[in-house]
């Protein structure tokens, strides 16, 4: 179930899916994702020290998934992917789950050589054995070219901080 595409070449380097192993890596790659994209690095280390418990469990049980290129034990990049349940939308009438990408990370010394969207080639298809038709993900400037010549583009979707009431 849910194959790994032989269509797409990522030689000379090797494609695996993540395992709960990888924790420490996927944490390690969104803290810097979102350093590299502006974030204050001291809330960063706040955010990865919720964000670590929060994906144990998810690891372990597959709703959080994705895979990881390597160069023989060297990481080069990683994308994570969920389901998420959503109602009925214009964008999927029929279905009640949406694809959701997170966490595109390609390590300095790998970038420019089209991982990412090899990577996100891979999702679609993962998204598409899954029968997921529709899927989100929230971009950074530097991510977003990518995206868009994917054919991915931009929504209506607004947000806001909320106060918490003591």
């Amino acid at each position: 179930m849910n194959s790994i595409p032989d269509t797409i070449d990522f030689a000379p380097l090797q494609l695996r899916r993540l395992a709960p192993s990888d924790l420490e890596l996927i944490c390690a790659h969104r803290e810097t994702m979102f350093l590299e994209a502006g974030g204050d690095a001291g809330q960063l280390q706040v955010m990865t020290e919720h964000f670590r418990p929060w994906l144990i469990p998810r690891l372990a049980d597959g709703r959080y998934f994705g895979f990881i290129v390597h160069d023989d034990d060297q990481p080069a990049a990683a994308i994570g992917l969920m389901s998420i349940e959503w109602p009925p939308h214009p964008s999927h009438p029929t279905q009640d789950l949406r694809g959701y990408v997170l966490n595109v990370f390609v390590e300095p010394a790998y970038r420019r050589r089209g991982l990412a969207s090899r990577l996100m080639q891979v999702a679609e298809a993962q998204f598409s054995q899954r029968g997921i038709s529709f899927a989100v993900l929230h971009a950074t400037q530097v991510g977003r070219p990518v995206y868009e010549a994917l054919g991915w583009g931009g929504t209506s979707e607004m947000a806001k901080r909320i106060n918490l009431s003591d």
